[in-house]
């Protein structure tokens, strides 16, 4: 059966890595890689690749892993992706080109997630770097937002000769990957530094600290600062609240500044950072981010309940988050909904008054509809409350520039092949059209932007 199941990978042990933020999975070895990607068929007609949203060449760079070639598979990689030490580390692989693996119909998907990890692993850790030979062309074009869509359109553009500056309104690059993302997941000076610095190394310019919208509008950098056409990848960071009493209350945040204080402020091992350290701590919802809130609040010190209205079967959160969540400790009160957070006389969290759920028919998702169940309230005790319910694009890009539409959600209308916005020369892509998704999908919106881009320029 050798063939058929996938080579293990080291992790910490639950006990030990749910009291600290050191990473959770340990990565290959050079020869478990090479022994993983041996498993590889090498398919003339290789699904995985269609199911990649950068269309990695995944047969090629794991047969380059096969014959131990790690530098050559890494410039294969790099090809199509400028964050693959964060997508072998954050991507759902098993919906997306695992999911597609013909090894996982009789048996488990070659970990092609893992295998990418290793390879970009192995190229920081021996000095490999991405470079472009192309000339410049003499076209200047900004980019919104230094997350996975923004690094990904930039660095394409860099590629193909564009002379091009990120601006950050944060004040270290990196969007989402430094600010959402936990440690345990996602190291961010080892792996998210090292990424920013590689498409710096493709001659993308970065400015942090610049707010597009108030230090400067789009319209202000294409006709007073020169640049010929901008690609908004800013993301989605304003949080939703479900708009029950209590919601006011001291010790109710938002996952987005729940996360943003303990990633990107280091609050986790930074006094001066205030972040609640609740004993006994509430997230409500069932997505990743829930998971990474969660399995942070775990870590500083606290029980931890996740309240989702649904059953297990629609978590939406990967299979593998969930599992990591299960083993560390973390309690899963599922088919259950909060109506209200209880407050003491100083306005602080007590507890969360909870509802009990079952499902009825299907809704527009087509997952099963939540039905309250009639009489069966009860109360949680708990000091903090998260709220994980997903979030929406800022208004205030689009609020600040002329002729560029939104829609009814505030997500800015764009051409899905090309990013092409209302708005001549402006281009968009990742969460701020799509609302709240993945790293890999806002990288693949950022990949189709910059092409868009450069064939708005071929044919001007």
């Amino acid at each position: 059966m050798d063939g058929f199941v996938r080579v293990p990978i080291a992790e910490q042990e639950p006990l030990v890595r749910a009291k600290n933020f050191d990473e959770v999975c340990l990565g290959y070895t050079e020869e478990e890689a090479v022994k993983e990607a041996e498993r590889c068929l090498n398919c003339k007609n290789p699904r995985c690749v269609g199911g990649c949203p950068v269309s990695i060449n995944i047969p090629a760079f794991i047969q380059e892993v096969k014959e131990r070639n790690f530098e050559k598979a890494y410039e294969i990689i790099s090809e199509s992706s400028a964050l693959p030490a964060v997508c072998g580390r954050v991507c759902p692989q098993e919906s997306q080109c695992e999911g597609q693996c013909v090894r996982g119909i009789k048996g488990e998907a070659v970990a092609i997630g893992k295998l990418e990890r290793f390879v970009a692993d192995w190229a920081r850790k021996n000095g490999i770097r991405p470079h472009t030979d192309a000339p410049k062309n003499g076209h200047k074009v900004a980019v919104i937002g230094s997350g996975p869509a923004g690094l990904t359109c930039a660095g394409d553009l860099a590629r193909l000769g564009y002379d091009v500056t990120i601006f950050e309104a944060l004040h270290k690059a990196g969007g989402v990957l430094v600010y959402g993302i936990p440690e345990f997941r996602l190291p961010k000076d080892e792996v998210v530094a090292a990424e920013v610095e590689n498409v710096k190394n493709l001659g993308v310019k970065i400015e942090t600290n610049v707010i597009i919208g108030k230090s400067v509008t789009i319209d202000e950098l294409m006709e007073e600062e020169g640049f010929e056409a901008v690609f908004i990848g800013s993301g989605a960071g304003l949080p939703r609240f479900m708009g029950i009493p209590g919601e006011q209350a001291l010790g109710v945040f938002s996952a987005n500044e729940y996360l943003t204080r303990n990633n990107l402020m280091k609050a986790f091992k930074d006094e001066d950072t205030p972040i609640s350290r609740g004993k006994k701590v509430v997230v409500v919802g069932g997505g990743n981010v829930a998971m990474d809130a969660a399995r942070t609040a775990l870590r500083l010190g606290a029980e931890v309940h996740v309240v989702y209205r649904r059953s297990e079967a629609e978590l939406p959160a990967r299979a593998e988050e969930v599992h990591h969540a299960k083993e560390e400790g973390i309690i899963f009160d599922l088919l259950q909904n909060p109506v209200e957070i209880l407050t003491d006389e100083n306005n602080q969290v007590r507890g969360i008054k909870i509802i009990k759920m079952e499902l009825g028919e299907p809704d527009e998702s087509g997952r099963r509809r939540p039905v309250e169940v009639e009489g069966s309230e009860y109360d949680i005790e708990c000091d903090t409350v998260i709220m994980s319910l997903g979030t929406s694009p800022n208004p205030l890009i689009s609020s600040t520039t002329d002729g560029l539409e939104v829609n009814r959600r505030g997500c800015i209308t764009a051409e899905e092949l090309t990013g092409a916005t209302s708005k001549m020369a402006v281009f968009a892509g990742g969460d701020a059209v799509t609302g709240a998704a993945t790293v890999i999908l806002a990288m693949g919106a950022g990949k189709a932007a910059a092409k868009g881009i450069d064939e708005y320029f071929q044919n001007k």
